[in-house]
């Protein structure tokens, strides 16, 4: 059967249109350690603490976990809590990684508090449990145990994790298509259980690609899930993908998530202008790549705009009109963005959509500000205008990017690393926007900073 459309990234396999999605991959470079022991066999310790490392293929009874549960949904330092719970065993496709250390994510934010979604019911879908949830969708760590018909991993391994996980068996991936679009697509470590911020989680086999070997445990497990989701973004939406010579507008430009995507704009050829809170940031920025900035701060019109036949309205106008003229002097000619790189939604689509050239497209992943966005869609249509949700990525599009990274072309953008006991803290900081540029990352059982292997 042939696929519905062609996503940039997908492999094809022999003469025929069948994408190759979630299938086995061939032997990987991925550095693997010796294997000691296999699980059940010879366990020394119940328990192990955090920053203890047991041997290789040992896999203890209990873990240390980073837990969220129902009855204290709110501010994450209140919410997410440390717990010891049993390790998860694992189905003949999954592997149990131990985490070295994790990525700090938003959707960390959104578990603790409950809201858009209450976790713990989505779990229920999958068989899972539903009175607890484990935060965290990005994680780099070494195999310790494979299920039986595993065979791209196996105990010892090096890897990174990435969130995608979907039901193998699937039609709609079994059909060839974008997994990214299947009704059983979740995200790991959020609409599932099993998440990062523990000392071992449960994945599915596909979703460990090779750690780079010259980056350190933290810097490894921070990008994966920010720079793959940028890489569908801006690459998984035909004809609107960038291409060489594109403006670019990218949201939150020093941030997790705008620091890679300007990385990859730059890589594809294209020229990003990043939007930021201060200068100090916008500077940030243009080390990663853009070719300038604008300071959101200068303008006052963010938000819902009045409505388009009150005299306010015209107020807004200005305010967005005055913002897109920032846009060409950070450029440095009178062009206006072919894509809007969008997450931060409520406060800021009405001119995201303003802004876009005619046949543009703006793409979002998120709403950081909140979900009721205004569209005055006489933007869209007179100027057939392009509003694209995008959720995540699928496998090949998490390896396009695992494979910049492991050859150095993207900056990792590490701004920060914490110690496991700071999580509750790291997250609360994260949904209050008080987080350091970059991306951050949490060790786990990494026993110290700076380690690319074990110690």
């Amino acid at each position: 059967m042939s696929p519905r459309y062609d996503l940039p990234g997908f492999r094809r396999t022999g003469s025929g249109p069948s994408l190759s999605v979630c299938r086995a991959r061939a032997p990987s470079p991925i550095v693997t350690a010796p294997e000691r022991s296999q699980r059940g066999e010879n366990v020394a310790k119940d328990l192990y603490e955090i920053g203890e490392l047991p041997p290789i293929g040992e896999v203890p009874k209990r873990m240390h976990a980073m837990v969220v549960r129902p009855d204290r949904y709110g501010d994450p330092k209140d919410a997410i809590r440390d717990e010891v719970i049993d390790v998860p065993e694992i189905g003949p496709h999954e592997a149990l990684v131990m985490v070295m250390a994790a990525g700090v994510n938003f959707n960390n934010v959104w578990a603790a508090r409950g809201v858009p979604v209450d976790v713990t019911k989505t779990q229920a879908r999958w068989g899972e449990p539903t009175d607890f949830h484990i935060v965290g969708s990005d994680a780099s760590g070494i195999v310790y145990a494979v299920g039986s018909e595993v065979t791209n991993v196996k105990v010892g391994d090096h890897v990174i994790v990435h969130a995608g996980q979907w039901d193998l068996d699937d039609p709609w991936v079994v059909a060839g298509n974008d997994p990214g679009l299947a009704p059983s697509f979740r995200v790991w470590g959020y609409d599932t259980c099993w998440g990062s911020f523990a000392q071992f989680c449960k994945v599915q086999a596909h979703q460990c690609l090779p750690k780079a070997e010259h980056l350190t445990w933290e810097e490894a497990a921070a990008p994966t899930l920010t720079g793959a989701t940028a890489y569908r973004m801006l690459h998984g939406w035909p004809p609107n993908t960038v291409k060489e010579g594109d403006v670019v507008l990218v949201w939150g430009a020093a941030g997790g998530l705008g620091s890679l995507a300007v990385q990859l704009v730059k890589l594809a050829g294209g020229k990003a202008v990043g939007v930021v809170s201060s200068e100090e940031k916008g500077e940030y920025a243009k080390s990663l790549g853009a070719v300038g900035y604008v300071n959101r701060r200068n303008f006052s019109h963010w938000g819902i705009p009045p409505r388009w036949d009150s005299p306010e309205w015209k107020d807004w106008l200005e305010g967005a009109k005055a913002f897109g003229k920032a846009i060409w002097e950070a450029l440095g000619e009178r062009r206006n963005p072919n894509i809007v790189f969008e997450h931060p939604g409520q406060d800021t689509i009405p001119t995201s959509i303003f802004v876009c050239e005619r046949g543009g497209m703006v793409v979002i992943c998120a709403g950081t500000t909140g979900y009721d966005t205004m569209v005055d869609v006489r933007y869209l249509w007179y100027l057939q205008k392009r509003y694209q949700g995008s959720h995540l990525f699928n496998d090949e599009q998490a390896a396009a990017f695992n494979d910049l990274v492991r050859e150095g072309k993207v900056d990792t953008t590490l701004g920060h690393t914490y110690d496991y006991a700071e999580t509750p803290m790291v997250h609360q900081l994260m949904g209050e926007g008080r987080l350091p540029e970059g991306n951050v990352a949490v060790l786990v059982s990494a026993p110290e900073r700076g380690l690319t292997s074990l110690p």
